[in-house]
């Protein structure tokens, strides 16, 4: 449930088209559900905006299929499932009508109409998955978002052919690995917020995304946020709240 939805329903009793003993059940259910294995957080977005997102890393099929079936019906918003296994994404295939899939990441339910707009950068193709679950969570979360992949600064007039872009969004999210230059080049660019993702992607002394995370924290370009390594959720979700908040 969440905000809207709790004044629609509040609406109903006021009007006398719901009794209001329905009203109590319906608020009954929160704040969670309890499931076998979980307690499913049906009302975080009514407190926060968003909607609780199953983290399917180290759960079984099972386990995803009964937190999105709680989630679902507690509201009518797409839920996100994010690094989902192959056999989960099949099992949510098979149990629901509208399933979108990017890499690991899976959205089911209908979209919400876009409000703002999003552009989600990667600088190499091995960042693409990072991307993917941003772009994912940030559209699910109620932006629009854009992809623009593969701009790294190995090939820098890449990314000066990819400037539109740039200046139609209302927040960026810049995935790279490496050594992370890729936000600061951006940054030097536009004045647009920025959240950057560093990835795990690099040789040796990338030291897993360690040297991406250091250099985007350090970064001689101003207004860069910077998410944990790999993070492609965190930065969507920032992202999302960033471009709904410039289109209220």
């Amino acid at each position: 449930m969440d905000r809207l939805q709790a004044q629609a329903l509040l609406e109903a009793v006021a009007s006398g088209s719901l009794a209001p003993a329905d009203a109590l059940d319906r608020f009954a259910a929160a704040p969670y559900e309890a499931l076998a294995h979980s307690l499913v957080d049906v009302h975080r977005a009514l407190r926060t905006g968003d909607p609780e997102v199953v983290y399917g890393g180290g759960k079984t099929a099972v386990q995803v299929l009964d937190a999105v079936a709680a989630l679902r019906a507690a509201g009518d918003r797409a839920v996100l499932v994010t690094r989902a296994s192959e056999e989960a994404i099949g099992a949510l295939r098979g149990g629901h009508d509208e399933v979108l899939v990017d890499g690991s990441t899976v959205a089911v339910g209908s979209l919400p109409a876009p409000r703002g707009h999003v552009a989600v950068l990667a600088a190499g193709t091995s960042d693409g998955p990072v991307a993917a679950e941003a772009a994912l969570t940030a559209r699910v979360f109620g932006a629009g978002v854009e992809r623009v992949d593969d701009v790294g600064v190995a090939g820098l007039h890449r990314l000066l052919t990819a400037r539109p872009a740039l200046d139609r969004a209302d927040c960026l999210v810049v995935v790279a690995g490496m050594e992370g230059a890729l936000p600061s080049v951006v940054g030097g660019l536009v004045g647009t917020p920025m959240v950057a993702v560093p990835t795990s992607v690099g040789y040796g002394a990338s030291f897993g995304g360690i040297a991406a995370l250091l250099a985007m924290l350090t970064a001689c370009a101003p207004g860069i946020a910077v998410v944990n390594i790999d993070n492609g959720f965190g930065a969507g979700v920032f992202a999302a709240r960033v471009a709904r908040r410039i289109t209220r």
